[in-house]
Parts: structure tokens; sequence; C-alpha cells
């Protein structure tokens, strides 16, 4: 047991000093720089590393097990295209500084609201193909679904969201009414929507496209005719899945040939377009409306000119669909791999894909392995996942070799024999 407040670090999360009794903030903040040390000294301390170089297959990173930068195979972007590389976009985000400097100046409402915004949103209105002034600009991805969230849904709505939705979701919903139903289960989605329709004025279900722990897909099409069964709208957060799925790159929506009928599109432009940022796509009134009565809008300075990049990048996701093609075959060799190896990787579909190990503690012992090995991949515990569902989590590139791969791969393989995280039947 620590020593401090009864809390055993070998059984703790990080959750578990989010409150704890008697104790104040500061006192809280104490005991926690004691189990970030205990996780330390015992090789579990698998984040926040520094790395010395930019988003790419191969990443040189400064970690407490190893006394200098490492150069790694790097499993754990979600640039997924590599377009933070990408000359193309360079070029374009450094004209963007040359033309309009290096900060937005304001929020978007009283002085913040650039040419290179307004260019940006036309774009996103035209990739999605939907009518000019259906997209609106936030500061980050998280904002974009906590934000819109809060300035649509008060006292008298109601979210009805998949359980492993993402963080971002649940905070834009502490202003509302909330039913959770588990994961793609559809029996509960009908139940809660049932309870929904005749005691709330808004219903809106909230979906992933792509999951960011298991990399599986939302069962898009039942669940979007369930919600108009009963009356509500679908909110799809396809932050993973855009760039990297459908036919043209329109994400899980378009692989669900959903893109002109979800209500409310939100995104990333941190993933597959490689800057920061985030968007939501709607009927043009309810992107008016959320220039209006969403705080970040009001209260919150708006992207920089490097944003200028984007309008490069979205272009490259049609000039240049090698990218995506390549990351599809890259996603299809590493899986065979993994499972030629026998280990569980889930229902995943996308280029998120978990190794799923189950014990926390041993998870912190396969990432430190990894690394030790030039594999530099993400442990996963709870309450990321739950606290039976641990995981190695690993996101692919376009621009990972099969040399890089078959590091992994082998890198996974040993650990295999030192950890037997494989069960024999």
């Amino acid at each position: 047991m620590s020593a401090t407040h009864n809390i055993d670090f070998k059984k703790a999360s990080f959750k578990d000093f989010e409150t704890i009794d008697d104790l104040n903030a500061f006192q809280r903040a104490e005991i926690f720089k004691d189990f970030t040390d205990y996780m330390e000294s015992q090789g579990h301390m698998n984040y926040r590393f520094v790395t010395s170089n930019g988003c790419g297959p191969e990443m040189w990173v400064k970690s407490p097990f190893q006394e200098a930068p490492q150069k790694c195979v790097s499993l754990v972007s979600n640039d997924y295209l590599n377009f933070t590389q990408h000359p193309k976009v360079k070029a374009a985000a450094i004209e963007g500084i040359q033309k309009y400097g290096t900060g937005a100046g304001a929020s978007p409402l009283i002085g913040g609201h650039h040419e290179y915004h307004v260019m940006l949103e036309d774009k996103l209105s035209t990739f999605f193909k939907r009518p000019k002034d259906s997209s609106i600009v936030y500061t980050t991805g998280y904002t974009a679904n906590s934000s819109t969230l809060l300035a649509l849904l008060k006292a008298g709505d109601c979210a009805i969201v998949d359980m492993a939705v993402h963080a971002s979701v649940y905070e834009g919903l502490l202003e509302t009414n909330v039913k959770r139903f588990p994961h793609n289960s559809l029996i509960h989605l009908e139940r809660a929507l049932a309870e929904a329709q005749s005691k709330y004025f808004t219903r809106i279900v909230v979906i992933d496209g792509v999951y960011s722990q298991d990399g599986d897909l939302a069962k898009m099409k039942d669940i979007y005719d369930l919600t108009k069964q009963y009356g509500g709208f679908l909110m799809v957060d396809d932050a993973h899945g855009i760039g990297v799925l459908g036919d043209t790159g329109r994400g899980a929506i378009e692989t669900f040939n959903l893109l002109d009928k979800i209500d409310i599109i939100s995104g990333t432009l941190s993933k597959a377009f490689g800057h920061i940022g985030g968007f939501v796509i709607s009927k043009p009134e309810v992107a008016n409306y959320l220039k209006f009565q969403s705080r970040q809008q009001v209260f919150s300075s708006t992207s920089t000119p490097a944003a200028a990049g984007l309008l490069k990048a979205i272009d490259l996701i049609d000039e240049e669909p090698e990218w995506r093609n390549q990351l599809a075959d890259n996603v299809a060799y590493y899986k065979k791999g993994l499972l030629d190896l026998k280990f569980d990787i889930g229902l995943t579909a996308s280029p998120i894909i978990p190794i799923k190990i189950g014990d926390p503690h041993k998870t912190g012992d396969v990432a430190r392995m990894l690394l030790k090995a030039g594999v530099y991949a993400n442990a996963i515990v709870y309450p990321g996942v739950s606290r039976k569902d641990a995981r190695i989590r690993t996101s692919l590139m376009a621009t990972h070799t099969r040399e890089h791969l078959d590091k992994a791969l082998n890198a996974f393989a040993d650990v295999n024999q030192k950890f037997h995280i494989v069960k024999n039947e």
C-alpha cells in the first residue's frame, strides 16, 4: 500500500486521483506526483515521451528507459497520410504565414475571421458535397465536438450516445440530458430512442464513424435508420475516417453511402489532413447558429494562418489517392502479420489496430520492451479502456515501408515469447 492516503499504487489508475476524500487540489497533486514517480520506477510511465523530429514512420524518442534518444518505428501518430511532411502542404502553410502572419489575432466573432478561414470553410463544404455555408471551423477537433454540443443541447433536450464515443463528446453534454447505450447495440439504442421520443424537444444520437481505441466502425446505416424512425437527429464524429476510408476518402460516412443524410458531421484537421483544428458540417442554418452561439467561436482565438496548408491537404485527397491506397495496403499487410501471430486485434477496420492484452501491468511491460526494440507504440489502460481491456494501440501511416512493418511484427513476436500474450488453444 502507498504510504499516502491508502491508495494502492499497484492497482491505481490516473482516474483514482481525480477526487480523494478530505484532500484539496494541491494535496491531490502531491499524491499524484508520488504515483507517477512510482510508475516511472516500474518502467510503466509510457506517456509524454519527447520526440525530436516531426511526424513520420520513424521518430527519435527520448524515454526514461534510454540514456539517449532512440530511432524507432513510430506506431503512435494519427497523421495517417503523413501530410504533415508533404512538400505541397508545407509550401501552402508557409505561404499563408508569409501573407497573414503567425496568428489570427482574435476570436472569429470580433475580428479573427480571415480570408483563409472563409476559403477553408468553403472548401470543406465542397469536399462533403454540401451547400455553401454548411461548415464551421474550430481551433481543435475536441472543441468542434464539445462546443457544438454545448451550444445545441440544453435542459429540454437529450443526447443518446454510444458509450465508446470520444471524451470531447461527453464534455459537450454537461448542460443536457444524456442516455448511453452499449457500443453498437441496436437493441439498447432503440430502447433509448423510444423512451426519449416524447420527453425531449431535441434527440441527437451521437456516434463515431471509426472508434479510436478498437478501430472498428459504427453500424451507421442501421443507427441512421433507427434514429429517423423515432424522429431523432444523427451526429457522426468521423475524425479517424475522413481522408482515409471511402471510395474518395470522405470517410466511414461515405462507406455507408450517407454523405448527404447525416445531420451533423464533425471531424478533425489534425489526422489525415495533417494540421490542427476541427470542423462541423450541417445545414447552413445550423452552421450559422453555431458561429454566433458556440462559446469557442465567441471567446477563443481561431486557427493560425498556417492553416492555409489545409487548403492544399484537402485537395490532395482527390489529387493523390495513391497515399490512401498505400495506407490500405499497409493496413492489410500488418493485420495479416498480427493475425498470423495469433494476436487478438478485435474488429478493427481502419489504420487503428489494437493488440489486446488485458492485464495493465503486462501491457506496460510490453510497451517498454517494444520501445527497447525500437518500436514506439501506445500502452492504453483504464480509464482509456475498461480495466480488463488494456492493449497496445498502434496506428499506421501511408509512408510506413515493409521494412518498418516487419520490424514491428518481429518485435511483437519476440514480446509474445517473453510475456505469452497469445494463449495456447
